[in-house]
């Protein structure tokens, strides 16, 4: 999953600051996932919505981190991360195509413990510290649809990248986030 960040400083109720490493251990059996278990520690309700499950060619920095020849596809999971019910990110995982096939990661389904937990069956146990880049922008037209925003409502985007103990590359996961709720309560006002 992500780690849902929070501007530093915030003094809403809703705000904390997330790690990654929840994110980067395998479940065990019936044990809530990263998010949930992190909203359900301030009193909220994490969920998510899969959108898709498909193979792309992927984006430059991915095709990069995973050293694929250009055109060459991976597979993407799509999803939609809730709290209390409302968007807040839309989250995109990939994992290269010889990983992928034929497992879970593959399927348009949930996966038991999320991927990091079926991935280390697989035999690909995350590093303790993956590579994350942060930036902000403007969200684009189908990001404010999916996420219920207004037109130029800026979002985070977090780009982690995961290789394994033995050193390969196992996820790329693309992250926007936003301050979604208070967005809402802003427009509800007016």
């Amino acid at each position: 999953m992500t780690d849902r960040g929070d501007i530093v400083g915030s003094n809403d109720a809703d705000a904390w600051m997330g790690e990654a490493q929840p994110y980067l251990a395998p479940r065990r059996a019936g044990e809530q996932d990263a998010w949930s278990a992190e909203a359900a520690a301030h009193g909220r309700r994490g969920g998510q919505r899969l959108l898709a499950v498909e193979e792309v060619a992927p984006p430059a920095p991915v095709r990069d981190f995973f050293r694929t020849e250009r055109g060459e596809a991976v597979v993407v999971r799509r999803r939609l991360i809730l709290l209390d019910g409302e968007p807040v990110e839309l989250a995109d995982s990939y994992y290269p195509a010889h990983v992928a096939r034929g497992t879970r990661l593959a399927e348009h389904r949930k996966i038991p413990g999320g991927a990091v937990t079926l991935l280390a069956t697989l035999g690909f146990t995350p590093e303790d510290d993956p590579l994350e880049d942060v930036h902000a922008t403007t969200a684009t037209p189908s990001q404010c649809a999916a996420l219920d925003l207004p037109p130029g409502a800026p979002v985070l985007v977090l780009t982690r990248f995961t290789t394994s103990t033995t050193g390969e590359p196992m996820e790329v996961s693309v992250m926007a986030m936003t301050r979604h709720l208070q967005y809402r309560q802003r427009k509800q006002a007016v």
